[in-house]
């Protein structure tokens, strides 16, 4: 990833059932969501190319089917002129980001119970 492209990221808000998570910070919120690690997936954009709502909303579906059973909740990805729907994960850092990698994402956002938000390469 490149700079700019990394400055997006951290000056994102992710959300989830009305609790916000940003990179670098720790999030009550979302602690109260968790039992364990999660992340904030999308399969909106692959590769932050912007593509047409339907096929964003297709491959979206697809990405709910992969983790069916893991969602702890459902939100945006909120930048300043753009947003993207994404899912809140439950499950191992290492495993989220070969979902990541399958909807050819760039990053995830890593939350877990009492920690800051990360962004760990996909």
């Amino acid at each position: 990833m490149n700079r700019r492209l990394i400055r997006a990221f951290r000056a994102t808000t992710y959300e989830a059932e009305g609790a916000v998570a940003r990179i670098g910070r720790r999030s009550r919120g979302i602690d109260a969501l968790l039992t364990g690690p999660a992340a904030f997936i999308t399969a909106w954009n692959p590769y932050s190319r912007p593509m047409p709502f339907g096929w964003n909303d297709r491959m979206q579906d697809r990405l709910r089917d992969a983790v069916a059973g893991s969602v702890i909740g459902e939100g945006f990805g909120r930048g300043r002129a753009w947003a993207e729907h994404h899912l809140l994960v439950a499950g191992a850092p290492a495993r989220l980001r070969v979902v990541a990698r399958r909807f050819r994402q760039h990053a995830i956002v890593i939350v877990a119970p009492g920690r800051p938000a990360r962004l760990l390469a996909a």
